[in-house]
């Protein structure tokens, strides 16, 4: 499938250099243990859920700021390189670009803490500058990386263009009811589900599909209607109070994998789910196909250098 085939995708958010370390395990605090090896990434939410979205055949726009160094030209080499139009990207002469320290054990699971540098100095005024990006597209994509003023502008203009607005909210932070009534699709995992919606339990992924409805209720009541909760290893569920109501809970199964690093998976997943939006696909279907995406993400080591081209998620998926 081509790019013109597509619908454009937006992104608004963060760029970071991952700097990241390999254990065997993830030290306790207060304790130093032996890294296995150690490499500087290209990263960020945001960049990597643009990258991921274009690899998989979107026509992607980045809207961000980098520091006037080696990291910054580092990650609009690694998002030009995959097709990302990075014309928005504007390059801070008073802050450094944006870093993750981050650490992966033998599992694949990580740890990770970010300093904003550059991503910080993003604001609504950078949203304003680059309205023309918005023109016509079809996806908006954000995550919490950046402040929620430039978040809920991006999301209003995303808005007004006519565009679906697909919040990833992580890292996670409350957010304003005018934030949740511009949003159309919800990216989300368990934890961050219970902590938004604040009470009662998030059902396991063994749960029926009553008590799935249950929590599709409490994010309507939100104003909420369309959710994706992932479930990391075990899939993910489309909550869809905008369906049928025999559609409004569907479980996508997991894609089970051998995990070499786990990190930037999250943001594989929506960058497909955004590129399949895009493209016209439904919810259901985006879910499942972004599944497969971050499955082959943590096969490898790395973020963006890791992520699959659609051949490769069609191959997985048996069409190829």
């Amino acid at each position: 499938m081509t790019k013109e085939t597509h619908g454009r995708i937006v992104v608004v958010g963060s760029l970071n250099a991952d700097l990241t370390i390999y254990c065997e395990r993830l030290p306790q605090p207060g304790e130093t243990v032996h890294g296995t090896g150690f490499a500087v990434n290209p990263g960020g939410k945001s960049a990597n859920q643009a990258v991921a979205a274009s690899l998989l055949g979107g026509a992607v726009s980045l809207i961000g700021a980098v520091g006037d160094d080696s990291n910054g030209e580092m990650l609009l080499a690694s998002a030009a390189g995959a097709g990302v139009d990075i014309s928005h990207v504007r390059t801070s002469q008073s802050a450094a670009t944006g870093v993750a320290v981050i650490a992966v054990d033998a599992q694949g699971e990580n740890n990770i803490i970010i300093s904003a540098g550059a991503n910080g100095t993003l604001a609504p005024a950078d949203v304003a500058a680059s309205a023309d990006a918005f023109d016509g597209a079809s996806v908006v994509c954000l995550c919490l990386e950046v402040s929620l003023d430039t978040v809920e502008a991006a999301a209003r203009t995303g808005h007004d263009a006519g565009a679906t607005v697909l919040l990833n909210l992580s890292p996670y932070g409350e957010i304003p009811q005018s934030l949740a009534d511009l949003t159309d699709v919800l990216l989300i995992n368990a934890h961050e589900a219970s902590l938004l919606l604040g009470s009662g339990e998030i059902p396991d992924a063994e749960a029926d599909g009553a008590a799935w409805d249950q929590v599709r209720e409490r994010f309507a009541e939100r104003g909420l209607e369309r959710v994706l909760v992932t479930l990391g290893a075990n899939g993910s569920v489309v909550l869809d109070s905008t369906a049928a109501r025999a559609d409004r809970v569907t479980r996508i199964a997991p894609v089970t994998v051998h995990a070499v690093d786990t990190t930037g998976a999250g943001d594989a997943f929506t960058g497909a789910v955004a590129a399949r939006l895009a493209a016209g696909g439904p919810l259901a279907e985006a879910a499942a196909f972004a599944s497969v995406a971050a499955a082959l993400a943590v096969t490898r080591k790395g973020t963006q250098a890791a992520y699959a081209e659609v051949a490769d998620v069609e191959r997985m998926r048996g069409r190829g």
